[in-house]
C-alpha cells in the first residue's frame, strides 16, 4: 500500500510539473536572451582550484556576455588570468599566479543580443577559510565530585563555519548521554561530573568541509575529587583542618547552564532550520522538556536532539513565531525558560518569478512579480539592465507596482524586464522578455510519439505548440469524428490532453491539431493502455531451520509488451553477494540457511512503467543452546534442587527441559531420563535413591528438537539404606517333570541401595501345611528345586537383601512345578454334518488329573476317505485345526461335498500331544457341480457348428444333465436373446443349426446336480461367412489394402438397439455420397440369400421395385439413382423354398438434385478413359525408348517379346484407370523388353501366383490414383531367395508412370 501511495505522489508531481512547464520559444525564432545557468548567490570558493563563476543564455540571435565587479566593468582583456569560455559568458580564473583572494568581490553577468538584454544575480564571491587554533596552554580542571562543568572549545571562525565534535586521543568519540552532551557551539557540558570523568584528552576537533580539513584544540585535562581526597591533598597546608565541613555529592535542584536567566530571544528567517537548546546543571541529571506556550509543536516538523536538550523545527513558517518553554527537573525541583522566537522571512515568489511573454501584434499582456516577506519587500523594473524609469518611453506599456500592462504591442517593442524584489533579508532578481512575434502554429511534441500508460492510472498526452498569436489546440481520436472534450478527456491550456483513468479501449492513434489566424498544423501521436503489473502469489511467511534450505515464490502477471526485471531485496537492501542465495525468474532460493539470513525479503517486479513489491520475513529456527550454570541445592539424604540457565531459544521457544543423570557408581558413562519439566521454568526438584553417585545435565527441547546436553553437575553422593522393594517378575516353572524353576528379575544397581545385594528365596507345596525352605542367591537370578512331584503348585518368595538390611517382606506368587504328556484320548467323539462343506465335531474333554500339565487346547485331525461318485481312495493328505484352551466342540470348514471323511482329537499341554482317540466317520452330501473342464467349438459351417466339452473334475455329487445358453453379439458387443437347451448327463457335444452365418455367438454350459446348477464355461465364436468374389472382399496385402470400388463408407452411429424386433434385419442406416447411396444393417436371420429392393417414391402401381444382390455383406452402394428423387428402400432375406420371406422396415433416400447441368467432364468415363489410353501409349513409347538406349539395339526384343507374354501388364479398370491386380513375386523381376539373364530364360510359372496365395507382410505402396505397386510376400519368399539373384533391376510400368506425370 505504501509504495502504492508513493506512486501515485510521484504521479501527482509529475502532472504538476508537467502542466506548469514555461512557455518555450523555438530556438530558430528570434528571442531576447534568458538565463539558463548561474552560479549562487553567496559563491565559497575553494582557493587551492581555479575560479569558475558560471553565466550561460540562450537567445536568437545567440547573445553575447559581459560582466561588472563590484558595481563597475569588469574588462576581461585586461586581465591574463581570465578567460571567457566560448560561446558562453562563464569566466575561468587561473589562480596559479594570483592568490584567490585578488578575485573576492560581487559579480554580475550581462546576456543581450538585438532584441534585448539580461542580467544575472549578484555572485559573492568569498574564498573558503580553515584558520588554525591559536596556540594556549591549558591549565588543567581540578572540580569537586558532583558539580556542574563547561569545557570550552570556540574554535576559530572559518567560512563556511566549522563542524565540532570531542574525541581522545585515540580518535575515538567521546561517549556522551543526558548527563554529558555537546551544545551548539561546541562546548561539552557536564550536568554533574563523576569519578570516572577524569582524564587528560578531552580534545574538541573542528573539520571545515569545503576544504575537507580537521584542526585540534590542545587536549583538556580533568581531574574530580572528592571530599576525603581534596582534603589529603590540602592538609600539609593547613594544618590537617578539614577544607569542607559538608558533603559536597549532596543533589542539587536543577539550575540552567544555558541559555541564562528566565528568557531570551531568537530571529529566524523563514524556510531556515530554528534550533534552541537548554542544558541544566543538577544532580540527580535533570530531565529536558518542551512546549510551546502559544500552541502545539509542529509534529511532522519538530525533532529533539542531544537527549532532548535540543529542539528542532524545520522549514519555519511564520506559523513558528511564538513563546517556547523548555523544563528541567529532578526529584528536588524544576527551573523553566522562555524563548521567544520571532520570524523574519526574506522575499519569496508567491506566484513564481515572472514568465516570459509571447505576443503577436496588437495583441495584450501582462507581466507580473508576485512576492512577499517580512518585512515587505520594495519592488523595482527594469528594462534590457536599465531601470525602467530610465528607459526610452513607450505608449504601449505601463507600469503599476508590481505589474507592467502591455496594450496594442508592435513589432520592435521586444525586450528583457528585470524585477528586483528586495528587503533587508536579501533580495529576488527575475528576467522576463516580451517578444513581440507573427508565427503560424507549429506543434513541438515529436510526430507519431507513442505514449504508455498503465491501466487505471491517468494519462498524459502532450501537443506542445508554439505560434503567435497562441494558437488553438484541439484533439481527435482515429476517425476524428468529433473532438475529444468532456468526461473523460480533460484538455488543459498548455493543450496536453488527460485521461483521469485510462482503459484499455482509450489505446489508439490520437490527433492534435493547433491553429490561429496564420496556419493550422497538426501531429498524430499514440496512446498504448498497458495490464498493470501484479504479483500473483507473493512470498510467504518462512520459518526454517538452520541448514536447510527455503524458497520464496513471486509469481507475477504483467503486460507481455513490457520487459519485467525482478529484483529481490533484504530489509530493504541489496541481496549479500552470497553463491548461496539463488534468483530464478519467479523465486529465491536460500541453501544452507544461516542466522544472518533472517530478516524481510522483498521481491520487486519492475517494468518500464511500473512496479509491483511484495515482502515476507524468513526466521531462522535451530535447537536451542545448551543450558548453563547448573547448581544443586537444598541437598538431602533423598532429594535435591538443580537449577540452571536457559541457552538461546533461536526464534522457537523452548517447549520443556529433560533432566539427565549418570550413576557413577554403578554405571559409568550411561545417562538415563530422570524427569521432565516445563520449558517456563528453570529449576526442578530430584527424588533420589540411596547408595548413588548422582551427576546430572540438562537438555533443552523447542520444535526443532533437543539441545546438546549441558556441561554435567558436580556429583552428589546419596548414603547407602536398605533395599526398597523387591524383585518383580516372580514366577515358578518346570524344565522337567520333577523340578521347579523359580526365576525373578534382579534388581539395578540404582534399586539396590546399598553394597552386598543378595537375595533370600523362599518356596513351599501348596495346599500343604508345610514350612517355608529359604536359600539364598547372590549374582542370580534364578534358583532350581529338584525331586518335586509333577506338576504340582508352588508358593514362591523372593526378597531383596543387603549390608543394610532386607527389603519388605514379599509378595507370594504360585508357580507350578514340571510337566509330562497327557495319558487320556477324549471320548465320545461325534462328528455333526450341518452341510456339503461344514461339519462340527463334538467330544468330552480330557480329566484335568490326566492332563499332568497346562491344558493348552485340543488337536482335531481329518482327512478325505473316498468320493462316493468315484469310488476310489484320496490320497491326500491330514488337515489338522487346534481349538485353544478347554473346548469340547469346533467346526470343520472347506469340506469337499459328497465325500467319506474321518476325524480324530486328542490333547495337548506344554509338554506336548496327548494319545489320539478313535476314528470316526461321516458323509458329506451331494452339491452343485465345478464349472465343465472344457468347451471348444467344432465343424463351423455357414449356419451350424459343433459344440464339445469335457465333464466337470469336480461332480460334488451324481450329474443329472447339462444346460448349454446361447446369443449372438453384434458389432457394438451388444448381445441378442439368449437360447437355451438341456442337455443329458452322458452328452459330451451337440451340434445346433440354423445359425446366422457371418455372426458371433457367445455360449455358456454348466452342469447340474439334484442341488443344483454349478458355474458355467463360455466361449465365443463366429459363424464362417460366404464365398465372395474378390473384387468384392476387403484383402489386406501387406501394409496397404486392395478395395473394390466405390470405396464404402462405415455406416453411421446409430441408437443402440435393446430389443430385437421381429424382422431379422436392424440398424437399418443411409448416406448419399458422390457415388451413390451406402445402405447399412445388422442381420440375425437364418436366410442365406439377401437383397436390397428399392423403388421410387410416389411411383405408379405398374412400376416394379429394383433389385441388388448383397453377397454376404452388411452394406450395399447402390448406383445409378436420379438426383432431386426420393427412393423407398428395403431388405430382403430369404431362406430355404418353404420359408417365407423376411423385409425390413422401408428406409426413404433422398438424391439430392445436380446443382448445375454443366457436367464436369473430369468425372466422366470417356473422358478418364482417354486420358488412360494416352497415358499408356505414352508409357508403352517411353519404355521402348528405354529399352532401345540399354541394348543399343543388339537384342532381340521381339523375340522375346514372342517368347514370353508379359505377366505384368494387367488389365486396366475404365472407371478410374487403376490396375486390377498387380503381381511382383521377384525383387528384381524383369519387365517385358527388358534384358534377361544370360541362360536367355525367364520361369513364366512364378508370374502366375494368385493374389489369394500371399499372406500379410511386405512394404506396400501406392501411387497417385491409389492403386497398388507394393511387392507381396508369404509364398513367394522361397522364390525370391532362390530366383532373385538371376533377374537385373528394371524399371517397373508403375513407376514409369509416375515419371511420366511428374515430367508433363
Amino acid at each position: 500500500m505504501m509504495e502504492r501511495r508513493r506512486m501515485d505522489a510521484a504521479l501527482l508531481v509529475l502532472l504538476m510539473g508537467h502542466l506548469a512547464t514555461a512557455l518555450e520559444v523555438p530556438l530558430d525564432l528570434p528571442q531576447p536572451p534568458t538565463i539558463t545557468h548561474q552560479s549562487p548567490k553567496d559563491y565559497i570558493i575553494d582557493p587551492r582550484e581555479n575560479i569558475i563563476i558560471h553565466c550561460e543564455a540562450k537567445g536568437k540571435p545567440h547573445p553575447s556576455f559581459s560582466w561588472t565587479r563590484n558595481g563597475t566593468h569588469f574588462d576581461i582583456d585586461q586581465d591574463s588570468n581570465v578567460i571567457m569560455r566560448p560561446h558562453s559568458g562563464t569566466l575561468v580564473v587561473d589562480i596559479s599566479r594570483e592568490k584567490a583572494e585578488h578575485y573576492e568581490g560581487v559579480y554580475q553577468c550581462t546576456a543581450r543580443n538585438k532584441h534585448g538584454t539580461a542580467v544575472s544575480n549578484n555572485i559573492v564571491v568569498r574564498q573558503s577559510r580553515s584558520p588554525l587554533w591559536s596556540k594556549e596552554k591549558i591549565k588543567p580542571i581540578v572540580v569537586q565530585e558532583g558539580v556542574s562543568l563547561v569545557l570550552p572549545c570556540r574554535p576559530p571562525a572559518g567560512l563556511p563555519p566549522p563542524i565540532i565534535f570531542w574525541m581522545d586521543n585515540n580518535f575515538q568519540r567521546l561517549p556522551q548521554s543526558s548527563r554529558v552532551s555537546q551544545s551548539l557551539n561546541g562546548d561539552l557540558y557536564f550536568s554533574n561530573v563523576l569519578r570516572e570523568d577524569s582524564r587528560n584528552d578531552y580534545i574538541c576537533y573542528a573539520r571545515f568541509p569545503h576544504t575537507q580539513t580537521i584542526q585540534q584544540k590542545q587536549p583538556i585535562t580533568v581531574k574530580v575529587l572528592n571530599l576525603d581526597a581534596i582534603n589529603d591533598t590540602m592538609a600539609a597546608f593547613y594544618n590537617d583542618t578539614d577544607l569542607f565541613s559538608e558533603d559536597p555529592m549532596d543533589e542539587r535542584r536543577p539550575t540552567f547552564l544555558i541559555p541564562s536567566g528566565s528568557s531570551s530571544s531568537k530571529m529566524v528567517l523563514r524556510g531556515q532550520v530554528l534550533e534552541m537548546e537548554c542544558i541544566a546543571g543538577g544532580l540527580p541529571t535533570p530531565e529536558i522538556s518542551w512546549t510551546k506556550v502559544s500552541g502545539d509543536l509542529p509534529a511532522k516538523r519538530t525533532s529533539f536532539l542531544h537527549y532532548q536538550k535540543t529542539l528542532r523545527i524545520v522549514n519555519v513558517s511564520e506559523s513558528d513565531a511564538g513563546d517556547y518553554r523548555c523544563t528541567a527537573r529532578n526529584r528536588l525541583g524544576s527551573v523553566h525558560h522562555t524563548i521567544r522566537v520571532a520570524v523574519k522571512a526574506a522575499p519569496y515568489w508567491i506566484s513564481g518569478p515572472s514568465r516570459n511573454l509571447v505576443l503577436a501584434p496588437g495583441e495584450n499582456g501582462v507581466l507580473t512579480c508576485r512576492a512577499s516577506g517580512t518585512p515587505k519587500p520594495s519592488i523595482t523594473w527594469a528594462m534590457n539592465g536599465i531601470p525602467i524609469e530610465n528607459s526610452p518611453n513607450d505608449v504601449s506599456r505601463k507600469v503599476e507596482d508590481d505589474t507592467i500592462i502591455f496594450t496594442d504591442v508592435q513589432i520592435g517593442s521586444s525586450a528583457v524586464y528585470q524585477c528586483n524584489v528586495s528587503n533587508d533579508y536579501g533580495y529576488l532578481l527575475s528576467n522576463a522578455f516580451v517578444n513581440v512575434l507573427s508565427e503560424p502554429p507549429r506543434v513541438l511534441t515529436p510526430a507519431n510519439k507513442v505514449y504508455q500508460v498503465i491501466k487505471n492510472h491517468p494519462a498524459l498526452i502532450d501537443c506542445a505548440s508554439f505560434g503567435s498569436p497562441i494558437p488553438k489546440i484541439t484533439w481527435f481520436k482515429d476517425s476524428r469524428s468529433s473532438t475529444l472534450d468532456g468526461e473523460p478527456y480533460i484538455k488543459h491550456d498548455n493543450g496536453t490532453l488527460e485521461i483521469h483513468i485510462a482503459q484499455a479501449e482509450h489505446s489508439g492513434k490520437y490527433t492534435c491539431v493547433a491553429r490561429n489566424i496564420l496556419g493550422i498544423y497538426e501531429n498524430h501521436i499514440y496512446l498504448e493502455v498497458k495490464e498493470p503489473t501484479r504479483i500473483l502469489k507473493q512470498p510467504e511467511y518462512k520459518v526454517v531451520q538452520r541448514g536447510k534450505s527455503v524458497v520464496f515464490e513471486c509469481k507475477v502477471k504483467h503486460d507481455p509488451s513490457l520487459i519485467p526485471t525482478m529484483t529481490w531485496l533484504k530489509d530493504d537492501g541489496e541481496l549479500p553477494d552470497d553463491e548461496r542465495l539463488i534468483v530464478d525468474s519467479d523465486s529465491l532460493t536460500i541453501n544452507d540457511v544461516t542466522e544472518n539470513d533472517a530478516g524481510v525479503y522483498t521481491c520487486i517486479m519492475n517494468t518500464t512503467l511500473d512496479h509491483d513489491s511484495a515482502s515476507a520475513e524468513l526466521t531462522v529456527v535451530e535447537k536451542p543452546d545448551p543450558p548453563t550454570d547448573l547448581e544443586l541445592t537444598d541437598k538431602k539424604k533423598r532429594s535435591v534442587q538443580l537449577t540452571w540457565t536457559p541457552g538461546d531459544e533461536h526464534n522457537s521457544p523452548i517447549k520443556k527441559f529433560l533432566i539427565q543423570y549418570e550413576d557413577s557408581l554403578h554405571n559409568r558413562g550411561h545417562w538415563h531420563n530422570l524427569t521432565e519439566v516445563p520449558g517456563t521454568k528453570t529449576t526442578a526438584h530430584l527424588k533420589l535413591s540411596p547408595y548413588v553417585h548422582y551427576t546430572f545435565r540438562v537438555l533443552a527441547l523447542n520444535a526443532m528438537g533437543f539441545s546438546r546436553p549441558s556441561f554435567p553437575s558436580k556429583v552428589y553422593k546419596t548414603e547407602a539404606a536398605a533395599p526398597d522393594e523387591n524383585p518383580t517378575g516372580v514366577q515358578g516353572f518346570g524344565t522337567e517333570h520333577d523340578n521347579l524353576v523359580i526365576s525373578w528379575k534382579p534388581l539395578s544397581g540404582l534399586q539396590s541401595n546399598g553394597p552386598g545385594l543378595h537375595y533370600r528365596v523362599m518356596w513351599r507345596q501348596k495346599a500343604v501345611d508345610s514350612e517355608w525352605t529359604t536359600v539364598t542367591v547372590a549374582n542370580n537370578s534364578k534358583f532350581v528345586v529338584s525331586g518335586t512331584p509333577t506338576f504340582v503348585p508352588y508358593e514362591i518368595k523372593v526378597q531383596a537383601v543387603n549390608d543394610h538390611g532386607a527389603g519388605p517382606d514379599p509378595a507370594i506368587a504360585i508357580g507350578y512345578s514340571g510337566e509330562d504328556f497327557p495319558v487320556a484320548a477324549p471320548e465320545n467323539v461325534q462328528a455333526v454334518v450341518l452341510n456339503s462343506t461344514l461339519a462340527e465335531v463334538h467330544w468330552d474333554p480330557v480329566p484335568h488329573r490326566l492332563v499332568r500339565g497346562h491344558l493348552k487346547g485340543y488337536k482335531v485331525t481329518y482327512w478325505r476317505k473316498n468320493n462316493i461318485h468315484k469310488h476310489n481312495p484320496y490320497h491326500t493328505e491330514k488337515l489338522f485345526l487346534v481349538f485353544s484352551g478347554n473346548h469340547s466342540h469346533g467346526m470343520l470348514p472347506g469340506l469337499h461335498p459328497f465325500t467319506l471323511y474321518s476325524v480324530n482329537v486328542r490333547v495337548f499341554n506344554g509338554k506336548g500331544d496327548g494319545p489320539v482317540s478313535s476314528d470316526q466317520h461321516f458323509e458329506t452330501p451331494e452339491g452343485v457341480p465345478g464349472a465343465p473342464t472344457s468347451l471348444v467349438v467344432t465343424n463351423s459351417n455357414q449356419d451350424s457348428l459343433t459344440l464339445e466339452w469335457s465333464p466337470p473334475h469336480d461332480h460334488n455329487g451324481r450329474i443329472t444333465g447339462y444346460t448349454l445358453k446361447y446369443q449372438p453379439v453384434n458389432n457394438s458387443n451388444e448381445l441378442g436373446p439368449v437360447e437355451e437347451l438341456a442337455l443329458l448327463a452322458n452328452e459330451t457335444s451337440v451340434t445346433l443349426p440354423n445359425l446366422k452365418y457371418s455372426t458371433r455367438y457367445k455360449f455358456y454350459l454348466n452342469a447340474k446336480t439334484v442341488r443344483g446348477a454349478g458355474p458355467a464355461i463360455s466361449q465365443e465364436t463366429v459363424t464362417i461367412m460366404d464365398e465372395v468374389p474378390i473384387s468384392q472382399l476387403d484383402v489386406d496385402v501387406g501394409q496397404g489394402n486392395q478395395t473394390s470400388h466405390p470405396i464404402a463408407r462405415p455406416p453411421p452411429q446409430h441408437p443402440t438397439q435393446k430389443a430385437r424386433p421381429a424382422s431379422p434385419f436392424g440398424n437399418l442406416s443411409s448416406s448419399v455420397g458422390e457415388h451413390g447411396a451406402l445402405i447399412s444393417w445388422e442381420y440375425w436371420g437364418s436366410g442365406k440369400t439377401i437383397y436390397v429392393e428399392y423403388i421410387v417414391k410416389n411411383s405408379e402401381g405398374e412400376e416394379e421395385w429394383q433389385k441388388e444382390p448383397v453377397n454376404g455383406s452388411q452394406n450395399v452402394t447402390l448406383k445409378g439413382l436420379k438426383g432431386g428423387l426420393s427412393y423407398r428402400v428395403r431388405l430382403v432375406a430369404k431362406g430355404h423354398h418353404d420359408q417365407p420371406l423376411h423385409h425390413s422396415e422401408e428406409l426413404l433416400v433422398t438424391v439430392p438434385a445436380v446443382a448445375s447441368r454443366q457436367v464436369d467432364i473430369a468425372t466422366q468415363g470417356w473422358f478418364i478413359g482417354l486420358m488412360c489410353a494416352i497415358a499408356l501409349l505414352i508409357l508403352i513409347l517411353l519404355i521402348i525408348c528405354f529399352i532401345q538406349r540399354n541394348k543399343g539395339g543388339k537384342y532381340p526384343v521381339k523375340e522375346k517379346e514372342d517368347a514370353h507374354t508379359d505377366p505384368e501388364f494387367q488389365p486396366m479398370k475404365e472407371d478410374d484407370c487403376t490396375f486390377v491386380e498387380y503381381s511382383d513375386n521377384e525383387d528384381h523381376k524383369p519387365l517385358k523388353g527388358s534384358r534377361t539373364p544370360s541362360n536367355g530364360t525367364v520361369k513364366r510359372e512364378d508370374s502366375d501366383d494368385s493374389l489369394v496365395d500371399y499372406g500379410e507382410g511386405g512394404d506396400g505402396q501406392f501411387n497417385e490414383d491409389g492403386s497398388f505397386i507394393g511387392q507381396y510376400s508369404g509364398k513367394s519368399a522361397s522364390r525370391d531367395t532362390a530366383e532373385g539373384h538371376e533377374s537385373s533391376e528394371a524399371p517397373s510400368p508403375i513407376t514409369a508412370m509416375n515419371s511420366l506425370n511428374s515430367f508433363v
